[in-house]
This record gives C-alpha cells, sequence and structure tokens, in this order.
C-alpha cells in the first residue's frame, strides 16, 4: 500500500498529535478538529478493529458498535493486509492496562 509520507499537511497533523500528552488534551484537540460525525466514525473503526483482533464474530460487532457490516470488512482489510498500526496501538494499550494493575 502506498504511504502518502510526502504529504506535508498529513505529517503536520501527525506531528501535531505526537504533541498530545494526555487525554484531557485529547479531547480539547480532536473536539477542536473533528466534527462529531468524524469522531464518532473514528472511535467506531477503532472499536472494530479491536473487537476483530479479539476475534469477535461479524454480528456482534454490529450489535456492539452499530457499524455496517462494509464498515468490518474495510477494518479487517486493514487488520489483514495494513501498516500493523492497530496492532501497535493494541500491544501498547495492553501494556499499560497491565502496568496500571
Amino acid at each position: 500500500m502506498a504511504r502518502p509520507r510526502e504529504d506535508k499537511n498529513l505529517e503536520f497533523l501527525y506531528k501535531a498529535i505526537l504533541q498530545l500528552e494526555n487525554l484531557e488534551e485529547c479531547y480539547d484537540f480532536f473536539e477542536d478538529l473533528c466534527t462529531v460525525q468524524e469522531l464518532k466514525s473514528l472511535s467506531q473503526r477503532i472499536v472494530v478493529a479491536k473487537m476483530l483482533s479479539e476475534k469477535s464474530v461479524y454480528t456482534d460487532i454490529v450489535s456492539e458498535t452499530g457499524a455496517s457490516t462494509a464498515t468490518i470488512s474495510r477494518v479487517n482489510r486493514s487488520l489483514q493486509y495494513g501498516c500493523d498500526g492497530y496492532d501497535i496501538v493494541f500491544a501498547r494499550l495492553k501494556d499499560l492496562e497491565n502496568n496500571e494493575l
């Protein structure tokens, strides 16, 4: 998959996100940056990815998230053939959760 690394706007966005230091800053930044619908879509996709990575079935994912089967399929393709971004984040979140116990 081609990566738009030469896109200066995307690079600026990613660098901006990396400047956030805590959950409250993330809330503030993303509420300023995104519409309510964009935030719902992004959060739905990551929950779908998490459920797929935990081997949940489509019917359970639809029921819990309200995502369409088309969205679930797209997320599943990213999990299977993407850049492993979800895997990186999920592993770090699991480490964080384990360290908080």
